[in-house]
């Protein structure tokens, strides 16, 4: 990874177990790093040679970060970049690479660039004509997933959903079908209502997994199905940051055209043509947009 040995007494210092030990130089480059997302015994030996021997940090909270820094003895500086200063913090880093020099970016907890806008950075420092080196390590979304028992040879990290209802819906409507196991950050004061809605979306027998603070002490992992855990956290106080795994729709023959009007004249005989249209979607896994133009043709034909 380094391109020369450290020099006796320079910075490239960091300490783990109680010895200090002395990072290689690195090669100019963006530094991609990833850091334990709790607990601090999961960084790498390589993510903290990174650090150690970076010209500069920038991170998303110097405070949190300074946590990490102080815990291994690293004197690195640290600068802020996140989303409110990226268009006046990207200028300098962009800068202290045309000089020679490493830079690490970290988030908070995590791999960056995961739910971060880390990833305009490493665009411009790609079109610059610098190196971007990655230096992998913890991920809650895989984190989760590789204790969930869900299937995981198929995934679809689909990060944040939006905050309002409307939205939510149409979005969990959009992935409903996707043939994967779909893995989604949610805050703690969200995650009742995001079930409920996950259950009317999706389907209440969807198997699902809630995992909340992962890698620390109070790490838990809740399984059921929607429906579930819907009703199993409809009165609950949650905490800690949570991570919500769903598992792929059941696979289903596809109607055919008879079968499909048979359906759909069964829903809209106590339902709207929009509520129909869904309803058999979800039944079938058939295109919602074609069934609800389907639906609309029989609402005219049968008067």
């Amino acid at each position: 990874m380094g391109t020369e040995p450290p020099v006796p007494g320079d910075k490239n210092r960091y300490s783990l177990a109680e010895h200090t030990f002395s990072a290689p130089n690195l090669e100019p480059a963006l530094y991609i790093v990833a850091t334990p997302i709790g607990n601090l015994g999961d960084i790498t030996v390589r993510a903290l040679e990174t650090l150690a021997a970076a010209s500069v940090i920038a991170c998303e909270d110097t405070r949190v970060t300074a946590t990490l820094t102080h815990r291994f003895s690293l004197k690195t500086p640290l600068i802020a970049y996140h989303e409110h200063n990226a268009d006046k913090q990207r200028p300098k880093i962009l800068e202290t690479l045309a000089g020679g020099k490493a830079v690490a970016l970290v988030s908070d907890a995590g791999t960056p660039l995961v739910s971060d806008p880390g990833f305009r950075l490493v665009r411009d420092v790609v079109a610059e004509g610098y190196k971007v080196i990655p230096i992998p390590g913890a991920s809650a979304p895989l984190a989760g997933l590789v204790a969930s028992g869900l299937p995981s040879d198929t995934i679809l990290f689909a990060g944040f959903l939006p905050p309002k209802n409307g939205p939510k819906t149409r979005r969990l409507e959009e992935l409903g079908q996707v043939p994967a196991t779909l893995i989604f950050f949610e805050s703690p004061h969200r995650t009742a209502a995001t079930l409920k809605l996950m259950r009317e979306a999706l389907g209440p027998d969807r198997e699902a997994v809630v995992a909340r603070e992962l890698t620390k002490r109070f790490e838990t992992f809740e399984r059921g199905t929607l429906a579930e855990l819907a009703e199993r956290f409809e009165d609950r106080q949650v905490k800690g940051e949570i991570v919500v795994l769903v598992g792929p729709p059941e696979a289903r023959p596809e109607a055919d055209a008879g079968d499909l009007d048979a359906l759909l004249r069964a829903a809209l005989a106590g339902m709207p043509v929009s509520g129909a249209a869904k309803t058999v979607a979800r039944a079938t896994g058939l295109d919602r947009n074609a069934v609800y133009k389907r639906a609309l043709e029989l609402k005219a034909d049968d008067g």
